[in-house]
């Protein structure tokens, strides 16, 4: 099985992340492929079993400007049915706490994917205990693309 992980990091936040999530994956002994999301089509997310995207939220609730022309190039593919999940770093101090993960939730959904997951957001920095939930959510991803409940 392979899952793709595609992510947007200014900070390195994000990307800690998306490492952590690979790991999960990795440990359900599935193939996990990282890319940001700038070496990323979104055209690729059907040649894997699974997907999981990561942004963090700028400004004031928006997806990232590297995240833009992935977002708009979703509405051409046809996902129903995949397994699919969304995380994010976040900041507390701004109105919207982590809603580039909502926008990619909301876009997928529209699509036809199965979120396996609600959104996972952390506040900036993942702690080696939200390092461990991100590894978790990996895990799910592939338990649930091989049909496991």
């Amino acid at each position: 099985m392979k899952v793709i992980v595609v992510f947007a990091s200014m900070t390195g936040n994000t990307e800690d992340m998306a490492d952590a999530v690979a790991e999960g994956i990795r440990a359900e002994g599935a193939e996990a492929v990282l890319k940001n999301v700038l070496d990323a089509n979104a055209s690729e997310l059907a040649d894997y079993d699974a997907f999981v995207l990561g942004a963090y939220t700028w400004g004031d609730g928006e997806l990232p400007d590297e995240f833009l022309d992935f977002y708009e190039e979703l509405d051409d593919l046809d996902l129903s049915g995949k397994q699919a999940a969304v995380f994010g770093s976040a900041d507390s101090s701004y109105p919207e706490f982590g809603k580039a993960v909502d926008v990619l939730e909301e876009k997928l959904e529209e699509l036809g994917t199965v979120l396996v997951s609600k959104g996972l957001k952390v506040e900036l920095g993942p702690s080696e205990q939200e390092k461990a939930v991100c590894r978790e959510l990996g895990k799910q991803v592939v338990l649930a693309a091989a049909g496991v409940k």
